[in-house]
This record gives structure tokens, C-alpha cells and sequence, in this order.
């Protein structure tokens, strides 16, 4: 092995039940580089990366550090060869102090530990790549970009040579997300090596001085930062083109269809997720929601679906209050809801393809003889929604949990949409979607929206937004602090609004 590479995996392969996550992968990173690995949902990146975080162990291959091959049976040993992980879902303890959590589980550290010389060295490295955190908030006092800052200085003070971050803007503001790449390019400029994992196109384009494509576990390419553009990627990705542009055709905007009236509603803690927010939604229209996450996105979703109960104000379809109606009769109201989590709130995992699709309509004429389902009716409807949408599976009555994500969220949508409906609840609709899944689900919310629905749309992805959005919502601490039509605003606009700047726009 060349002495260039920092890291090199020799024909990895990890194997779960009934699944091959990675066969036989090559990967190299050299030292001093940013190294993307990408590729769709279930390619198996978050795996090949979780082998050299020690989460998992591989059942072939080899890996080498330095030149020198190592074993890593566990986090601890990764550490000590060096790697270090930041997940997508941070791993802190809110009522801990940034400097606690920085050195928690640390070996080094000694049982009476001097707390000034820890806040001295986490502020010494704070200053040194600009991750700017106060080493003594804690880490419920801090925002979702200061808290990924913290998770970066917790592998930098272990010593790290080889940082990986996966998906690691997935909740960050433009603003936030530029200054993470800017410190990644320090980091890589102090001799480490950087390896990203993630699905946005853009971002490869932006950072990558080389990047690695996964494809069915498999390490297909790996490309020279300058050799590439978007549309070879996607092609290496998915195996063919991928239209990156859908045409949307002006709104044709009707009556209000949704109407939220000064609407307050709680987090699960008690404390105030929603704080007096007002918003309507129209025919024809797309209104997309802007936010960090946590800023009372899932809180307004939730009060508008019935999961969630309202302790002031007023949600009314059409005119009708449907406030505290609960999920069944908002249903019965027109309303379809595509909930982020697929398979913890969308559909039922171990139930079949069949039982997930007559959810909503079971109780309708035809779907029942007295107290029985009327099996081949329900069979029927499932055959014609999967061959309608497209759904893959291996039989109508597979569990769901075996589908791939993209075909999960085509069955979440034969489902949701396929009705008669006024309003559709979509939630970030292609959270951990490659981008043929994404393109296909995009179409479909056009579609409804061209068939005169309205839909409400939130998304912390901003490109999502754009593309959609005939209006934009941006959401700040439970409020709305921006009410912009997409095509006179921008994603760095949106970001300041996204961090609290000054409120802008109608009814704000």
C-alpha cells in the first residue's frame, strides 16, 4: 500500500440477514483531503463508514491506517487508531455543559479533572478551527449548528486523524452550512483526513477533492475533484438520467383551503412549540415551511393532522373547524398526511403491502362484510395503487419493513393521495431518498397540486423548498417570522430568517 493514503479498506464486505450492506468495497482517503462518499438509500455508505467507526465488524476484508493494518472491534478502538464519527443524530447530554460532554467517556481524563484546564483546551481548539462554542452553556442552551460544532470538537480533542460526518448539513441553515465546509477545509488543511457522507449533489460539487459512488453496496467509481458534474454522479448513482429541473407551471390559486388562526400548541416537555401562528393555504398552491429543525415544524403538522392537541386558536378546511377533531375526523375532512418517519408513523412495519394501503379505507362501503374485511376487494385496490404508483415489492402481502425507502414513500403516497382530498400534510417527503426516488416523489406533489390541492409543505431541506414552493413560511422558535413568495426570495434570505433575523413579508 501507498504511504499517500491515510485510510484504506481492501474489499470490505458486511453482510445482515437476508442483506449484502457491502461487497467487497475498495475505498482510499488520502490525508490533507475532503472525500465524499455518496450514493442512494440502502447503497450501504452509513455502513462502510459504521465498519470504520468500529460500530460494526466486517465479515471480509482488511483496513489499514497509516499503512499499518488494524482491527477495530470497537468505537474505542477506531479512537485510538485515530477515526472519529459524527452522526447525523447528535449523541450529547442536554443538561452537560459543552466542555462535560466534550470529554465524556475520554479514558485520558482523569476521575478529578481541573474544569478550567478542560475549558481552556476545548476553547484553544475552538479558536483554532473557528468553531465558535461557549465551552460552558450547556448543551440544551445551544442551537442545532453549536451542537454539531460540539460533536466535531469531541473527535478533535480525542486527537483524530480521519473525521467522518454523515449527512452532516441535513439540519443546518445555508449560512451554517458554509461555515462548516469552510471549517472542514481547515481541518483537511491541517493534514487530516475529511470524509463526508452525503445525498446532495450541490455539496459534492462544492467540497469534493475526490469522491467515491456507492451502488448496491458496491464502490462503483471513484472520481478527481474536476473530472465530474452533477449529472455523472446521479448516472453512477442510479444507473440513469436524472431531470434535475421539473417544470412548475404558475400556481392557479383558489380559495383558502387551510386556515391556522393564532394557533398555540405544546412540545412533548411542556413548553410552547407553536405561539400564536397564523397561516393559510390555498387551491392549487404549495406552501412550503422553512425551519431548523425543532422550531415547531412537527408541533404544526401534528395540530393539523389531530395528533396533536391545540391549547389556543383555530385550524379551519374550507371553512370548517377542525380543531381538536382528532386524526379520524380529519381524515374524514379531506386530509392526506405524509409524516417524516415512513415507518413509525406512516405505515405499520410488519403488516403487508395490502393491510397498509386499505388503513384509511377499511371502513368504506365495499371494503367490509359486517364485521369482516372483504378480502379480495382489498386486493384489488392494493394491486391497482402499486401498479398506479409503481411500488416494487416481492408480493402484496411482504411486510412493508423489507421495501426499500423510495418504495416505502411511493406506498406512503398511493395511500395518502389517492383519495378524495382537499389538503395534503407533506413532511420533509424525501428525508433519506436517492435521487430518483426524489424526482418521482417531487412529480407527484405537482401533480396534486396541478389537480387543484393544496398542500402544506415542510421540509428542512431548502432546495426541496425552492423547488416546490409557490410560498414560503419560515419558522423561528414557534413563530413566523418570514411569509415570502418562492420566486422573490432566496435560500440566504430564508437562512437569516431560519436564525431569527428581522420578520419579513405579508401578515408577519
Amino acid at each position: 500500500m501507498g504511504d499517500e493514503y491515510l485510510v484504506e479498506m481492501r474489499r470490505v464486505s458486511k453482510r445482515f440477514p437476508g442483506v449484502l450492506a457491502n461487497d467487497r468495497v475498495d475505498l482510499t482517503v488520502r490525508a490533507g483531503e475532503i472525500h465524499v462518499l455518496l450514493g442512494e438509500n440502502g447503497s450501504g455508505k452509513s455502513t462502510l463508514m459504521s465498519i470504520l467507526a468500529g460500530l460494526y465488524r466486517p465479515d471480509e476484508g482488511e483496513i489499514y491506517i497509516g499503512g499499518r493494518r488494524v482491527y477495530l472491534r470497537s468505537p474505542r478502538d477506531a479512537i485510538r487508531a485515530g477515526i472519529g464519527m459524527v452522526h447525523q443524530h447528535f449523541r450529547l447530554v442536554d443538561t452537560f455543559t459543552v466542555a462535560r460532554n466534550v470529554v465524556l467517556g475520554d479514558p485520558r481524563v482523569p476521575f478529578f479533572l481541573s474544569r478550567r484546564r478542560i475549558e481552556r483546551d476545548i476553547a484553544g481548539l475552538s479558536r483554532q478551527y473557528k468553531l465558535r462554542v461557549d465551552s460552558r452553556a450547556r448543551v440544551w442552551q445551544l442551537s442545532v449548528g453549536e451542537r454539531q460544532r460540539v460533536e466535531i470538537l469531541k473527535v478533535l480533542y480525542r486527537g483524530c486523524r480521519v473525521l467522518v460526518l454523515d449527512e452532516p448539513t441535513a439540519v443546518l441553515t445555508p449560512q451554517e452550512a458554509r461555515e462548516l465546509f469552510h471549517n472542514l477545509r481547515e481541518m483537511a488543511a491541517n493534514g487530516r483526513a475529511v470524509v463526508v457522507i452525503t445525498h446532495k449533489l450541490p455539496e459534492v460539487m462544492e467540497i469534493a477533492d475526490r469522491v467515491t459512488v456507492l451502488r448496491r453496496g458496491r464502490a462503483v467509481a471513484t472520481l478527481e475533484r474536476g473530472t465530474f458534474n452533477q449529472r455523472d454522479l446521479a448516472w453512477l448513482m442510479v444507473g440513469r438520467d436524472v431531470v434535475f429541473q421539473i417544470d412548475k407551471p404558475p400556481a392557479s390559486r383558489g380559495e383558502i383551503v387551510l386556515e391556522i388562526k393564532d394557533l398555540s400548541v405544546l412540545r412533548d416537555s411542556g413548553r410552547p412549540g407553536l405561539q400564536g401562528l397564523s397561516l393559510d393555504v390555498r387551491a392549487g398552491e404549495i406552501l412550503g415551511v422553512a425551519g431548523v429543525a425543532g422550531n415547531g415544524q412537527r408541533e404544526l403538522a401534528e395540530a393539523v393532522t389531530g395528533l396533536r392537541p391545540v391549547q389556543a386558536g383555530a385550524v379551519l378546511l374550507a371553512g370548517r373547524d377542525i380543531t381538536n377533531v382528532g386524526v379520524r375526523g380529519v381524515i374524514e375532512q379531506g386530509v392526506g398526511y405524509i409524516p417524516e418517519d415512513r415507518l413509525g408513523t406512516g405505515l405499520v412495519p410488519g403488516l403487508g403491502v395490502v393491510d397498509n394501503l386499505i388503513l384509511k379505507d377499511y371502513r368504506r362501503p365495499g371494503f367490509h362484510r359486517g364485521p369482516f374485511l372483504n378480502r379480495r376487494r382489498c386486493r384489488e385496490q392494493a394491486a391497482a395503487l402499486v401498479d398506479r404508483f409503481d411500488v416494487r415489492h416481492s408480493g402484496l402481502d411482504t411486510p412493508v419493513k423489507l421495501l426499500s425507502g423510495g418504495n416505502l414513500q411511493r406506498l406512503l403516497l398511493a395511500r395518502e393521495i389517492s383519495g378524495a382530498l382537499r389538503l395534503i400534510v407533506a413532511v420533509y417527503p424525501i428525508r433519506g431518498l436517492d435521487v430518483g426516488a426524489t424526482e418521482a416523489v417531487h412529480r407527484m406533489l405537482l401533480e396534486q397540486r396541478a389537480g387543484g390541492r393544496a398542500i402544506l409543505l415542510i421540509s428542512e431541506d431548502l432546495d426541496e423548498i425552492f423547488k416546490l414552493s409557490d410560498r414560503i413560511a419560515v419558522l423561528y422558535e414557534g413563530r413566523v417570522t418570514g411569509l415570502l413568495p418562492a420566486g422573490e426570495t432566496n435560500p440566504e434570505e430564508v437562512g437569516l430568517l431560519m436564525m431569527g433575523g428581522p420578520a419579513k413579508g405579508a401578515g408577519v
